[in-house]
Order: C-alpha cells, then structure tokens, then sequence
C-alpha cells in the first residue's frame, strides 16, 4: 500500500468529468443534487473520478465497485465518522482532485468452507472476522503459512485486518494500528479466554492464513468479509489480493497515511 499522486493524470490536467454517487441519506442527497447541479453528472465509464457522498460504510460499498477498475475515488463527508472521507466543501472541487495525495488499497481474500460443503469468496477493504453465532465460546485452531501457530483459541472470534481497516474493529478489540507502508496485516483476538493473555500477532502481508474451528457442531462460527457474512464455517482462508487495488484520493494534509499515525495519539 503506497500513497502518490495520481499517477493517471498528467501534470497540470484537471479532472473535471465527474461521476457522483450519494448515500440515501438527507445531507447526502441535498449535496448530490448541488455539486450535479455545478459540476455536471459523466458516466462512471467516462470519469476522471468518482466522488463518494456519505460515511464510511457507503464509501466503504462504492469502494468495492472499483476493486477491477482504474477510477479513483474521492470522499465526501456526509455521514457519521468519516475516516475515508473529506470536508464538505463545494468550491473548486476539480482542482482539489488534482491537487490530491492517492492511497493505494490491496483487499483481502477470504475462500470460507460450510458445515454443508459450500465454498464462498469474498473480498475485504477492511477486515475479515470470524464471531460465535451462540453463547458457546468459539473455539479456532490457527494455521499460518501451512504451520499451526495458535492449537487452539477459545474466544469470542479472532479477525484479520488490512492496514487502512486496523483503525476500524481492529483498534476496537485493541488490536494495533498499521500504517499504510508497513505491509503488515494485523490478526486479533476478540475477547479471548485462552490463551487468556495472548494479544494477537502481526503478520507480513504475504502470509496464508486458515482458521479451523474446533467442536462445530456444539460451536458454530461464522465469518464475515465487509459485507459479506457466512454462517457455520468450519474452515475460513485468508490471503491479501495484490491483484487487485482501489485508489482512493484525500486532500493535501490529510493523506489516509497522517490519518492513521494522528490516530495512535488521540485519547
């Protein structure tokens, strides 16, 4: 994961062809209808950019619909958190795109396996987890580069997140915080029994990760991927999809890069 500017305009182009996509909430809609309104409405297929009007979860969705296209994507705060996102300001906004610092965002791939056989692929920006789907405790055995690191895990879930998702569950279940360069993929307990002390690891982002889960019958587990959940797993692979990427576009001084290190020295 890297951060550049936008190696696909030339120097001094400014993006002006804009395809603009809202959240269905008010604030999103009424700021779809003024920017459509001054800048114009291109098709997707023809845009310089796609400006992503929303939170983090619809940016997080249209994000997902640029994984095997080369259209970057820039924010616009209109939601709740805004992690991803930049400030509602409608003036200028082609020079602001041209102007703007690019991360580059490699998904994770799970391949999850049933009770009944069935095998799902799923992609994930942010994280991939896996939860107890009773009030049994889970418990998972953990698999890295084919060698078993963790016999076995007795814990509410365990999750795998990509660097730009370790400030989302990940710093929930006090999981570190990845910056983007670090090409590393943090893997964390969610309330762990046993080991009880056990706190996690961090992972090169070229490691192959499977979780087992032990006692499925009397444990059920399922596994979600964003937006993806799959109930009673007995097996969930985990790999980073290097060939695949999203670009995403943030304001000068306000690089996903900076986001993430203010993040470790917030209270």
């Amino acid at each position: 994961m890297t951060e550049m500017s936008y190696p696909g305009w030339a120097d001094g182009y400014i993006p002006d062809r804009l395809h603009f996509c809202a959240a269905p909430n008010e604030s999103a809609q009424l700021w779809l209808a003024r920017l459509v309104t001054q800048y114009g409405q291109y098709p997707a297929s023809d845009a310089d950019a796609m400006v992503c009007l929303g939170g983090d979860g619809f940016m997080l969705e249209m994000l997902h619909t640029t994984l095997e296209r080369t259209l970057p994507v820039y924010g616009i705060n209109c939601g709740t958190v805004g992690f991803l996102m930049n400030p509602a300001v409608p003036d200028n906004l082609p020079e602001r795109l041209a102007a703007a610092q690019v991360a580059i965002l490699h998904p994770l791939r799970m391949e999850a396996t049933t009770r009944d056989g069935g095998c799902i692929h799923a992609l994930a920006l942010n994280d991939v987890f896996l939860f107890r789907q009773t009030r049994q405790a889970a418990k998972i055995r953990i698999n890295v580069d084919g060698r078993v690191r963790l016999p076995e895990l007795i814990c509410d879930g365990v999750l795998i997140s990509t660097p730009a998702g370790s400030t989302a569950y990940n710093l929930s279940a006090h999981g570190p915080i990845v910056p983007l360069s670090a090409n590393l993929l943090p893997l964390t307990p969610i309330s762990a029994f046993r080991p009880r002390r056990w706190r996690g690891a961090l992972l090169p982002s070229t490691a192959q990760v499977r979780f087992d889960i032990l006692e499925t019958d009397k444990r059920p587990v399922a596994a979600v991927a964003d937006f993806t959940e799959v109930r009673d797993v007995v097996s969930v692979k985990i790999t980073e999809a290097r060939e695949l990427h999203t670009t995403v576009l943030f304001d000068p001084g306000q690089s996903l890069s900076e986001r993430i290190i203010a993040e470790q020295f917030t209270a």
